[in-house]
C-alpha cells in the first residue's frame, strides 16, 4: 500500500540543487507529488519541503540516503503525520455572473478564503489549508465554473519550540 511522505530538506542556497534533488527523483523512479522552495531563518540556506508518494519505508530510506550523498544537503527531516503542520496555497479563478456571487462569497467564506480580484464576470479566490481543504473548495466551486487554478506545494514545520537547524536522526554528521 502506498503512503505519503513530507520531507523538509535544508540545502545550501545555490545554483542547480533543486535540479539535482528532482533529478535523483526521477532517476530512482520516485515521483514528486508537491514540491516547495524557499528561502530559510539563515542566509544562504533554503527548505525544500518533498511530498513522495512511496510504496514502502524501505524506498522513503533509500530516498534519504541518497539525498545525503549531495553535498548541499545539510539535513532533511519527515514531517510525520500529527507531528507537522502542513499547508499549500491556492489561487482559484471562477466564473461569478451578479447574481452568483453572494453563494460563492458565501463558501469562500467557510473556507475562511478570501476574495482577492473582482472582475465583471467573475471572482479570484485565495485560500490555504490542507490538500483536502483545497480539494473540497474546489469541489463546491466547480458548479459554478472554475476558469483557472494555481495550486503551491506542501510547506511543513515541526510542531513546538525544535527548530529544524537541531540536530536530527536524518542530520549529515559534521564531524565526518
Amino acid at each position: 500500500m502506498s503512503t505519503i511522505h513530507t520531507l523538509s530538506v535544508l540545502v545550501e542556497d545555490k545554483p542547480g540543487v533543486l535540479a539535482r534533488i528532482a533529478g535523483l527523483f526521477a532517476r530512482r523512479g520516485f515521483n514528486i507529488e508537491s514540491l516547495a522552495v524557499g528561502p530559510t531563518e539563515r542566509p544562504g540556506y533554503s527548505r525544500i519541503t518533498l511530498v513522495a508518494v512511496v510504496d514502502n519505508l524501505l524506498q522513503v530510506e533509500q530516498i534519504v540516503k541518497q539525498l545525503h550523498k549531495l553535498i548541499e544537503v545539510i539535513k532533511i527531516t519527515e514531517m510525520e503525520k500529527g507531528n507537522a503542520v502542513r499547508r499549500e496555497l491556492a489561487l482559484i479563478k471562477v466564473n461569478a455572473e451578479p447574481e452568483q456571487r453572494s453563494q460563492i462569497v458565501t463558501i469562500v467564506e467557510m473556507f475562511r478564503g478570501r476574495i482577492i480580484d473582482a472582475a465583471a464576470n467573475s471572482l479570484t479566490i485565495e485560500v490555504t489549508g490542507s490538500y483536502g481543504k483545497l480539494r473540497a473548495l474546489k469541489d463546491m466551486l466547480m458548479p459554478y465554473g472554475i476558469r483557472e487554478i494555481v495550486q503551491s506545494g506542501s510547506v511543513a514545520l515541526g510542531r513546538g519550540p525544535r527548530p529544524m537547524n537541531s540536530r536530527s536522526k536524518h542530520e549529515k554528521n559534521a564531524e565526518a
